[in-house]
């Protein structure tokens, strides 16, 4: 093969002697005046095409993983691209940087290529544009957390039109998290179905002679949402998946309290007895049945550890340590707006559903009362430690930004405290 300048090539062939010649090959673009010279006549790849894509996507790279270099993965610019955005690079950088990495593997003739050999020349490139040992250490730090499979679930709670949906789906995006489940469709499902366990009618449209009242059927409510979540819960558990719980049905403290009491991979029969208990409280006094409902609440959120960072910041991080099993990272986040803000998004919200001629103004007064009722239970919770944000129209980038952040720092205590758990158990097995 003629080639235009001179480099190491690794043989295409999957023989041993191949494989160990992985070792340690960083190849870098002298400038970018000789990117554009260099030539493919090796490979006669098509013209780019629309839609983004390029003439080196026609070429597949292998990644050969393990020492022996027995499995390999076909390189996408895609997935790696995602996976430098959620080390907080910007989406449009990413993709150079990945059709960067590609285009040097392919101009080089390297298509085997080890997955140690990928990273050396992927952290080159970071660094070349800026993105140094912070971001590497981050990128470094997903692919353990990915390998080990930790269990992580992001509750994102609030109620109606404090952007739970939006603030989900983004981070979601920014993570790499496709599992984003609504409580808000669950509820409905169960509210409008035959033999519903739920009223018919919402939470925040019915009468409630107390906020007290009103909270416990909130936190019942919740608890009936949480065991139609259940199979989906149990699923990612077991398979190690991340997952986005969203939407007014979420109650931190039961998710927590749950995980407190049972193991991830077994079946309880906790949110059983709960919905029993509530079912039996029913018939009991109402004083007797919010008191009890109440000390439920706060019996979980004491049980929760949780390790404060700098006052400063107040970054709460949830960690959990049980011998034999991986435990799952649980970050519950409280979104809320601002009273005047949220209260005219609300106005328009209520304006528009199906229930609001139904009602006049002075109802609709009682449904932002009940909504502002639940909306301040839950901000309740920052006093134990749980993370409440700020949302509005003019710091939301800057909002989404720290979340970012603090769900990577999140991460990465639970990550610490999978492997602590992991060494514990093989030094006591030993």
């Amino acid at each position: 093969m003629k080639k235009e300048k001179s480099v190491l090539i690794a043989s295409p062939s999957r023989t041993t002697e191949a494989n160990s010649s992985f070792s340690n090959r960083v190849f870098l673009p002298e400038d970018e005046e000789s990117e554009k010279q260099q030539t493919t006549n090796d490979f006669p790849l098509p013209i780019a095409t629309r839609n983004g894509s390029s003439k080196y996507d026609f070429v597949k790279v292998k990644v050969w993983l393990g020492d022996n270099a027995d499995h390999y993965y076909v390189l996408s610019r895609f997935l790696l691209s995602r996976m430098l955005t959620v080390t907080k690079i910007p989406n449009h950088v990413a993709l150079k940087i990945a059709l960067e990495l590609k285009k040097l593997l392919i101009d080089n003739s390297l298509l085997d290529v080890s997955q140690s050999d990928l990273e050396a020349n992927l952290f080159k490139l970071m660094e070349r544009r800026g993105y140094g040992q912070e971001y590497i250490n981050r990128y470094k730090m997903m692919t353990r957390f990915h390998h080990q499979r930790v269990p992580l679930v992001i509750l994102v709670c609030g109620t109606a039109c404090v952007g739970k949906s939006t603030i989900a789906t983004q981070l979601g995006q920014r993570l790499n998290l496709p599992n984003v489940l609504q409580t808000d469709m669950v509820y409905e499902l169960l509210r409008t179905s035959t033999d519903a366990p739920l009223t018919s009618s919402p939470i925040w449209a019915r009468d409630f002679s107390s906020s007290e009242e009103l909270i416990t059927e909130f936190c019942r409510e919740c608890r009936i949402v949480r065991k139609g979540l259940a199979g989906d819960l149990k699923k990612a558990m077991k398979d190690g998946k991340p997952i986005i719980i969203e939407g007014m049905h979420v109650d931190p403290s039961i998710y927590l309290m749950d995980e407190e009491n049972k193991s991830p991979h077994k079946a309880s029969k906790t949110d059983e007895n709960d919905l029993k208990d509530t079912e039996n409280n029913a018939e009991i006094s109402k004083t007797e049945a919010i008191g009890e409902e109440l000390d439920k609440v706060l019996d979980g959120v004491k049980s929760v550890h949780i390790v404060d960072q700098a006052a400063d910041d107040n970054k709460p991080i949830l960690r959990r340590e049980k011998s034999g099993v991986t435990e799952p990272v649980i970050i519950p986040i409280v979104l809320k707006m601002a009273e005047f803000d949220h209260k005219a998004l609300l106005e328009e919200w209520i304006s528009s559903r199906k229930f609001s001629d139904k009602y006049p103004i002075q109802e609709k007064d009682k449904v932002i009362n009940n909504l502002k009722t639940i909306q301040d239970y839950l901000c309740s919770f920052k006093s134990h430690g749980l993370t409440v944000a700020n949302i509005s129209a003019t710091t939301f980038p800057q909002t989404l930004d720290w979340l970012h952040n603090h769900l990577l720092q999140c991460i990465e205590q639970g990550i610490s405290a999978a492997s602590k758990g992991s060494s514990n158990q093989t030094t006591g097995g030993s």
